[in-house]
């Protein structure tokens, strides 16, 4: 039989690649228990997230290429995009402008800037990018993308014609945009944003309320941000003539979707197409009996965009089986089975606490995996 081992990975455990290696050691421990030969096709995933360039490069290979850019206070840092032979530049946001560079004291996303993102796109056009893959997952910041949209030469102006400051509180100044002074090479460019989640900029769900608390914002920095997004998302409708506040999607990364989309023309795409894409995902179901893929939790969100969906929406019409192994499945996660999930199983053999199950989790996948191929094994 060919298995295809397609997972993503336990956030805080496990990368997608070391889940890939746990869940293929168990069914092949099944293999040679039942005296069967198997077939194994391993190609680890992400959504645009964490380790998107990682699994990119993993099956593709490309160039490594690494950049100055300035971190979500405005500090010198290197930041590293991947360079595919096609010109495709794959990128992820959080390099650059990530929660994880800052320390809790200093996470305020009133100040926090999407420059350095600016600065990375900048470093992979000046390197003969032709195409831009921006994963936008992880952000410490909520200034709808015009710290990036600054370091590419866009002018946001404040009532006195005066460049407003970084961060997400002086968006609230904003009065008038002018993208005279955008990068030439950046006009026209192909820009697809990998989005996992549909907020919108503003409002109950948007990316101030949903995610602002996440990057240190306090209630009172809630409001202040919604209405400094909204604020955007006026100016941008008036002078670009783009609406970008009710977009499913824009509210990604502190807004910094919709900044993509309105300064620079992008598209917002669910992530795992985009990768399923790049790495040729769809080829590789088409050759398989049967799919194995993993996720820290599976739950009422997962059928909206992420790793375990993108796999379900391409295996049913092929009629390839797909089994989940997860941290944790939720009663929401039945709602896969109308989309292309067969199965999904929890990691749990018992009363564990969180620690334990992360200090575990490669042993238990690899448990877990061996038990679903010996039932696959079994019935042939």
């Amino acid at each position: 039989m060919r298995l295809l081992i397609a997972p993503a990975s336990l956030k805080g455990s496990l990368s997608a690649a070391e889940v890939a290696v746990a869940l293929a050691q168990g069914a092949q421990r099944a293999a040679q228990a039942l005296g069967q030969q198997i077939e194994i096709d391993a190609v680890p995933l992400a959504d645009g997230g964490e380790g998107t360039v990682d699994a990119v490069e993993r099956a593709r290979g490309g160039t490594r290429r690494t950049a100055r850019v300035r971190d979500p206070l405005g500090r010198p840092i290197d930041a590293s995009y991947l360079l595919l032979d096609d010109g495709t530049a794959v990128m992820e946001m959080a390099a650059a402008s990530g929660l994880p560079l800052l320390a809790p004291a200093e996470r305020n996303p009133l100040l926090a800037s999407t420059a350095g993102t600016g600065d990375l796109i900048a470093a992979a056009v000046e390197a003969g990018a032709r195409r831009l893959v921006i994963g936008v997952g992880g952000s410490a910041t909520v200034d709808g993308g015009a710290g990036m949209a600054a370091a590419l030469g866009v002018r946001l102006l404040d009532a006195a014609g005066r460049q407003i400051a970084p961060g997400g509180g002086p968006l609230a100044q904003l009065e008038r945009i002018d993208l005279s002074g955008l990068r030439p090479d950046l006009r026209g460019l192909p820009i697809d944003v990998l989005c996992d989640v549909r907020n919108p900029l503003t409002g109950p769900m948007g990316a101030a309320r949903i995610f602002g608390p996440q990057k240190g914002a306090t209630p009172e920095m809630v409001e202040t941000l919604d209405a400094a997004l909204g604020r955007m998302g006026e100016i941008v409708a008036r002078d670009l003539g783009r609406e970008i506040a009710d977009q499913p999607g824009a509210g990604a990364a502190g807004g910094l979707a919709a900044g993509l989309v309105a300064f620079l023309g992008a598209h917002l795409r669910p992530g795992i197409e985009v990768i399923m894409d790049l790495l040729g995902v769809e080829q590789r179901i088409a050759a398989a009996d049967l799919i194995l893929t993993g996720e820290g939790q599976i739950d009422g969100q997962t059928v909206g965009g992420k790793v375990i969906a993108g796999l379900a929406r391409a295996a049913q019409p092929r009629g390839v089986p797909l089994v989940a192994i997860a941290g944790r499945v939720t009663p929401e996660a039945a709602a896969l089975y109308e989309h292309g999930l067969s199965a999904a199983f929890s990691l749990a053999d018992g009363p564990r606490s969180l620690e334990e199950s992360q200090q575990y989790g490669a042993d238990l996948l690899a448990r877990a995996a061996e038990n679903v191929l010996r039932l696959w094994l079994a019935r042939r």
